[in-house]
């Protein structure tokens, strides 16, 4: 479970001038970024490999595939982050081994570190989701969380996908940015990390503000954001990018209104304080909060507010049985226990 030898090292404090390089290199930037935020990352965003996480992603798989046949032998995870949606997936009975991957390579040495420290049967490389370093036909599942913003070209990626997935395997994406929940998120993320920097400037406040040498730092990597996020989606426009990418049984599908209006100025306001100020007191009431307002979001708000205002997008299709490197063929899904 480490790291392929012939793998480029984490660089994890960029310096200005090769955040200046960045801005007009995209797949720069996502290393950068990636690497900047990889050994913070499940802290900032509250990220757990316990039931409260496991249930979450869980809970997403489901939601974008419906019942299926379970676990899947070998899933591999694209942009996988610290590991955070395959690694809970396979604790949650969806598969029985992985592979993960990622530009960043701080992203990939985290995510192997906590496989390893879950016993979790994981390997994991470098890699570029535009050309997935995998044979045909190799796994079971694919899977994403948060990622296809990232990617330069979706539908290629979503191509490579199919090509490294077994007949009859499937690919789920899920957290993916909707056009109207990107910019609202935005907004008040904006508005809230500049109050908060500012209200803890008071005196009677300073114990709330970190460091400005952190601030600093978080200011200049969160500059590269407009560089990593490429993408925003309208869920119809997923559904045609993974049809035309030769993929079948294609479902988008949204979720988070309530939610994600409360949630983002939470999460800028705990990533704009010091970690010691949030108790696991405060983050399991602030999860609890996210748990009742993503119940009036599934049982209330999807009844009158349109799909594309939801926040998240998840995106689901499969690989056509027969289908050979660039071939066609009929629809189906693959038992999860074959081989």
């Amino acid at each position: 479970m480490t790291v392929r030898p012939d793998d480029p090292a984490p660089n994890p404090h960029a310096t200005e001038a090769e955040v200046e390089a960045a801005r007009k290199d995209t797949k720069l930037a996502q290393v950068l970024y990636h690497d900047w935020e990889a050994e913070t990352y499940d802290d900032k965003w509250s990220i757990s490999y316990d039931e409260r996480c496991i249930d979450y992603a869980r809970g997403r798989f489901d939601a974008a595939v419906g019942p299926a046949p379970l676990p899947y032998e070998r899933a591999l995870e694209l942009g996988c982050g610290t590991g955070f949606f395959l690694l809970n997936l396979m604790q949650g009975g969806v598969a029985k081994s992985g592979s993960v991957t990622d530009l960043s390579p701080g992203m990939v040495k985290v995510a192997l570190r906590n496989a390893e420290n879950l016993g979790l049967d994981v390997d994991g490389r470098v890699a570029d989701a535009e050309t997935i370093p995998y044979e045909d036909d190799t796994f079971d599942l694919v899977c994403g969380h948060a990622v296809l913003h990232h990617i330069p070209d979706v539908e290629l990626a979503l191509k490579e996908c199919l090509r490294v997935l077994k007949p009859g395997g499937r690919f789920v994406f899920a957290g993916e940015p909707t056009t109207a929940g990107n910019f609202y998120a935005r907004w008040l993320g904006r508005i809230t990390w500049k109050a908060t920097t500012t209200v803890t400037k008071l005196p009677q406040l300073s114990g709330w503000r970190r460091p400005q040498t952190e601030l600093d730092e978080s200011s200049r990597a969160a500059a590269l954001e407009a560089v990593v996020d490429l993408h925003t989606f309208d869920p119809s426009e997923l559904e045609r990018m993974a049809t035309s990418a030769g993929a079948v049984d294609v479902k988008a599908s949204t979720e988070e209104f309530a939610a994600a209006l409360w949630g983002w100025p939470v999460r800028t306001f705990e990533a704009a304080v010091p970690d010691e100020k949030l108790t696991m007191g405060y983050r399991m009431a602030m999860y609890k909060a996210w748990l009742r307002l993503s119940w009036l979001d599934e049982n209330v708000m999807r009844r009158v507010v349109p799909r594309q205002f939801f926040y998240n997008a998840m995106i689901t299709g499969v690989k056509p049985r027969g289908m050979e490197a660039g071939g066609a063929g009929g629809a189906g899904e693959l038992s999860a226990s074959a081989k």
